[in-house]
């Protein structure tokens, strides 16, 4: 029992040491700007594996110098109450939990559908319906917690910590540096991270100089970004960027 004890203590003063170092990194990002990300390292050590090359365009503009347009933009598509909310957007979640479930739903519905029309023999056999696309509600903060601590596994440990971590950045950032940071960090393409690089990449200009449409059309990227990087032309981004374009003059900036 002795020996259980210890262990726990151990554990319990292990994790206490990981939050403690976790708000200290926080804490000097009020001053400093981080180098890199655990999910930047990540995806350039998979690139520099998978090609033999480390891909990695990035360069940080600060929060004067970035554009109002990309700024409100991004919040019209990933966070339209990244102002108001204290880091989790509980009715955001709530909705995408239902859209996940009825999703589900209908793929049940179909599958169910192919398995009574199956033949008896293997020939001609119609394929599943395919998996629903899970949708997620996570905010702006959210998503910087993930990117700038954890992997990507999906646990609920891994989620808890998240939760933890985007109090944190609430508490000790505050939004307009939480907005800076996610910008000038976000992955826009393969190896591409931050509003520069990506409109360099797309754009061939400065990020300063993005129109109200190219703030949008990245915007509308970001939640997959590696995949609309193969698609410059894809209906789905015009369309969506419109709508976010309208969207922006509402949008009120921290």
């Amino acid at each position: 029992m002795k020996a259980a004890w210890r262990l726990l203590v151990l554990v319990l003063l292990a994790g206490l040491a990981l939050q403690l170092y976790f708000v200290g990194r926080i804490a000097l990002m009020t001053v400093l700007d981080p180098e890199s990300t655990a999910f930047q390292r990540s995806e350039a050590w998979l690139i520099a594996r998978n090609t033999g090359a480390l891909k990695w365009r990035q360069q940080w503009v600060p929060w004067a110098s970035l554009p109002d347009t990309l700024k409100r933009a991004v919040i019209a598509s990933e966070d339209a109450s990244f102002i108001d909310h204290e880091g989790v957007d509980v009715e955001a979640l709530e909705k995408a939990w239902e859209k996940n479930a009825r999703a589900e739903q209908r793929a049940a519905q179909s599958n169910h559908r192919l398995d009574a029309a199956k033949p008896s023999g293997k020939a001609g056999v119609p394929p599943a319906a395919k998996p629903p696309k899970i949708v997620g509600g996570s905010t702006i903060t959210q998503q910087l917690a993930k990117n700038l601590f954890l992997s990507g596994e999906r646990t609920l440990l891994r989620k808890g910590q998240e939760l933890l971590l985007t109090l944190l950045l609430e508490r000790l950032l505050g939004k307009q540096r939480i907005l800076e940071i996610y910008l000038n960090s976000v992955e826009w393409g393969e190896g591409v991270f931050g509003a520069e690089a990506a409109a360099q990449h797309y754009y061939r200009k400065p990020a300063a100089k993005l129109s109200t449409y190219e703030a949008a059309r990245l915007a509308v990227m970001l939640p997959r970004p590696k995949y609309f990087e193969t698609r410059p032309s894809s209906g789905y981004i015009a369309a969506r960027a419109g709508t976010i374009a309208v969207r922006m003059g509402a949008v009120e900036l921290p």
